[in-house]
């Protein structure tokens, strides 16, 4: 393309978005969707809310380690620079291959993001991204450079400068410009830096040595050492300020051979495998971890069926009640706050909004547990890669000192999900039955967001991608550390890739092609439909690894029984009841025992019951000390009645009643005689029948007719609930009604805007609206009618807010104005009295 064919270079952020196309305008909006929000009028006001700091800073916390390197580059080099200029700051003298390779890409990205603008030839960093970059005193640049030689010779003094000036043997000048801009050349000439240099004493190279990578200040007293002095008087080392002394950026950059930076990173760490196992492996321990998950959850939910642990007056689960659901679940304190706080992201539990509030089982639990096994687990996982609510920070502090507890506020952290989604992303990417190295995983997503993860005090995003890993073991997700086919599916991932050198390097110095690394392939979030569908998929593929619930135990002579695997439900409701749980495992072991057996006749089973029941779902023969037990139990059940006066206790053999009050751990339930069978108590019922089980005896509770009260454990349910909202890590993407809805208006006022007008014709200048009388709008309407020509309006709508806009008049009548609308591209109607004025278009506005 000639010189006279090529595009005048945009004088602004504003004039480069201008030439861009739509494609180009969509990624920008779909990468920072914070500009959308609201929909700027016209492209000035989106390049002008694309260099708010707010925004601009949230872009820069998305950038890889490359893209903000080069960015940071950017901010030291010359403004505007050049891109010979910014390819020796990243690639040094000796132009290192994979960095001038992967410099194009890291360039069209910050293009994309709108970070940087201009042509090659005159590259600029937006405003605010080069005050947040640039190096200051009061914010050192992540480059370690320090202000160039005319910033550090600013404040001083033009003598001073040219003592200076003659003694790095130059020519003296007559300003004070001259002379900075003569040692400034001296300081970037490579062959007489070198001559400078060479002549410099050991010891002053040794401090220039200790401050060239950063920080580039130090301190310096009111009589410099020899080896100071000799720097001080060339310039190499400039005051700052008393007593603190800086290298130049220029003498810096010669002697890091032209580098910005120590290390670029153009390539990303590549995700190490620890181990390999056979895919039927993953498969399988996966599976194995979401039945357990399933019966986790089944459990703790069991636990609190009949209303859990009160809500503490701040919100959450007290430290004491947490400790109490960690033993019930036979698991350590994190890992039981990881299964509440899923079982409440997946709507299974809320607190109930009683007087004395507590945590309890949601109506949704109940149909939860009327699917198959494979659809609760997708429920479960799905709500888990969802869910911004973390349990990891339970049991720490927040900014206020205060607690984390366990369903209470401040566990949310809007970054979990997409950690998650990356994690098990960078897992899809290995072969199958590949387990990444852990330390490689947490290596790579900090080259994808250094901002957040170069804080090592403070690394949210690590921490966030070390439970995702452990939570995606406990959840069957992956099994042995690799990425389970249903896992893979639940990402709507492809097949994995076959080992060989573009999966894996096989050696250290082994790289994949830089286009792969610098811009990975990476599996974007699913919409809600699309995760429906892949949560149903994934659910398929786990169905058929999955044990078969079992409709029989193994009763054993010794008043236990063996379940062999997973029960039926109806056979596992009615166990824990006839029964205690006595080991857990691939195997769970049953014990019978005289209260696990009254606890069967209370929810009113008889003997006869509960003989047939054992008889029915037992491989092996009803051993007789069972046998025994169960009638035993029974034959005392009931022989003593229990009812209100507070209480009272009867009994046709008073025998029985006088061997009670006999005993003296009776004598706290303030028993009385009140007649030969019948004992009045001051404890309540529920109290007089615990004081009389603690005794050995075996009371039943009896209601007002006399009749035995058969007590079922009623389950408790909240109120219909739904499941905790996810915090979003700011503005959502835009899809693509939106996208295109907002591009077009964003089209259509800066076409408003910046369509010529002629000349005397609108008073209002700069973007405002243009003002004239009603009759002379009229007017010109009706001329434009019969002409067809468009013209500019300024109009406030009935929300009074003004606008601009280009209209072809096609009718006027009765007040309004019908016109073919440019900026909306439809044909509208527009009230007369809301339009501020109108102006003619410039013959050459097309």
């Amino acid at each position: 393309m000639s010189t006279e064919d090529r595009p005048p270079a945009p004088r602004s952020l504003a004039e480069a978005l201008r030439a861009r196309g739509d494609a180009s305008l969509g990624a920008l909006l779909r990468s920072r969707p914070d500009l959308i929000t609201p929909v700027p009028t016209d492209l000035t006001q989106l390049a002008t809310r694309a260099g708010t700091r707010a925004s601009v800073v949230r872009a820069l916390e998305r950038l890889d380690r490359f893209a903000l390197q080069t960015a940071e580059a950017l901010a030291v080099a010359a403004d505007p620079a050049a891109y010979g200029e910014l390819l020796g700051l990243m690639a040094g003298d000796d132009a290192d291959p994979a960095v001038v390779a992967a410099l194009p890409h890291a360039l069209d990205l910050l293009r994309e993001q709108a970070l940087v603008w201009g042509d090659d030839d005159r590259l600029r960093l937006v405003r605010t991204a080069r005050e947040l970059l640039a190096p200051s005193p009061q914010h050192p640049s992540p480059t370690g450079l320090g202000p160039t030689v005319q910033g550090a010779t600013a404040g001083m003094s033009p003598g001073r400068i040219q003592e200076i000036v003659t003694a790095a043997g130059l020519a003296s000048t007559h300003d004070s410009v001259s002379a900075v801009t003569a040692l400034a050349g001296l300081f970037t000439d490579r062959a007489r830096m070198a001559a400078l240099l060479a002549d410099a004493p050991a010891d002053s190279l040794d401090v220039l040595e200790r401050l060239v990578w950063g920080p580039p200040y130090g301190q310096v007293t009111a009589d410099p050492a020899p080896r100071l002095r000799w720097l001080l008087d060339r310039g190499l080392l400039l005051p700052t300020a008393p007593g603190t002394v800086v290298l130049p950026r220029e003498v810096a950059l010669h002697l890091r051979r032209g580098l910005a930076h120590r290390a670029p990173e153009p390539v990303p760490p590549v995700v190490e495998t620890a181990a390999v196992h056979r895919p039927q492996v993953v498969d399988s321990a996966a599976a194995g971890q979401a039945y357990t998950a399933l019966a986790t959850v089944e459990e703790l939910l069991k636990d609190w069926d009949e209303g859990g642990p009160a809500v503490l007056r701040a919100g959450g689960l007290s430290v004491r009640d947490l400790k109490r659901t960690a033993v019930a679940l036979d698991v350590p304190e994190p890992v039981a706050a990881f299964w509440v706080e899923l079982a409440y992201a997946a709507g299974l539990i809320a607190s109930d909004g009683e007087a004395d509030e507590r945590y309890a089982a949601t109506p949704a639990y109940d149909e939860w547990l009327e699917l198959p096994a494979a659809e609760r687990w997708s429920r479960l996982v799905t709500a888990w890669l969802a869910a911004t609510r973390t349990a990891g920070p339970v049991g720490g502090r927040d900014a206020k000192d205060r607690t984390l507890s366990a369903l209470g506020p401040g566990l949310d952290r809007s970054a979990a999900p997409e950690v998650r989604h990356r994690v098990l992303a960078l897992l899809a990417g290995l072969p199958e039955g590949a387990a990444p190295a852990a330390g490689s995983v947490l290596a790579r997503l900090r080259w994808e967001r250094p901002l957040r993860g170069d804080r090592r005090e403070d690394d949210p995003r690590g921490r966030l991608a070390e439970w995702a890993l452990s939570e995606a073991e406990l959840l069957g997700v992956t099994g042995r550390g690799a990425l389970s086919a249903q896992g893979r599916a639940l990402l709507g991932a492809p097949a994995a890739p076959a080992p060989g050198p573009e999966a894996e390097p096989s050696g250290p110095g082994d790289k994949l092609p830089v286009h792969h690394h610098h811009r990975p392939a990476q599996l974007t979030a699913l919409s809600p439909a699309e995760q429906a569908v892949a949560s149903a998929a994934a659910a398929r593929l786990l169905a058929p690894l999955l044990p078969e619930p079992l409709d029989h135990v193994l009763l054993q002579a010794d008043l236990t029984a063996v379940a062999p695997g997973p029960l039926q439900r109806p056979l596992a409701e009615m166990l824990g009841v006839l029964a205690d749980v006595e080991s857990k495992g691939g195997a769970t072991v049953y014990r019978f025992t005289p209260g696990s057996v009254r606890r069967a006749l209370d929810a009113g089973q008889a003997a006869s019951d509960l003989h047939a029941f054992l008889a029915e779902h037992s491989r092996t023969p009803v051993p007789q000390p069972l046998a025994y037990l169960i009638d035993d139990v029974a034959r005392r059940h009931g022989h003593l009645r229990v009812g209100a006066a507070s209480a009272y206790v009867r009994c046709d053999d008073d025998a029985v009643l006088s061997e009670i009050l006999a005993d003296k751990r009776a004598a706290g339930l303030g028993l009385r005689r009140l007649a030969p069978t019948v004992l009045a108590a001051q404890a309540d019922p529920a109290g007089l029948l615990e004081g009389l089980r603690a005794l050995g005896f075996a009371p039943a509770a009896e209601s007002a007719e006399g009749d035995v009260l058969i007590t079922r454990a009623l389950a408790h349910r909240t109120p219909p609930r739904t499941a905790p909202e996810p915090v979003p890590d700011g503005p959502p993407v835009p899809d693509d009604t939106l996208l295109a809805a907002a591009l077009r208006a964003i089209r259509a006022g800066d076409l408003a805007s910046t369509t010529p007008r002629k000349p005397g014709t609108a008073p209002a200048a700069n973007g405002e609206l243009p003002r004239t009388g009603a009759a002379e709008t009229l007017a010109t309407m009706q001329a434009a009618v019969l002409t067809g020509e468009a013209l500019w309006i300024g109009y406030v709508n009935a929300e009074g807010a003004a606008s601009q806009r280009v209209v072809a008049p096609i009718r006027v009548e009765d007040g309004f104005v019908t016109a073919y609308d440019h900026t909306a591209d439809e044909v509208r109607t527009y009230p007369l009295h809301r339009i501020t004025g109108v102006a003619e278009l410039a013959d050459d506005a097309g």
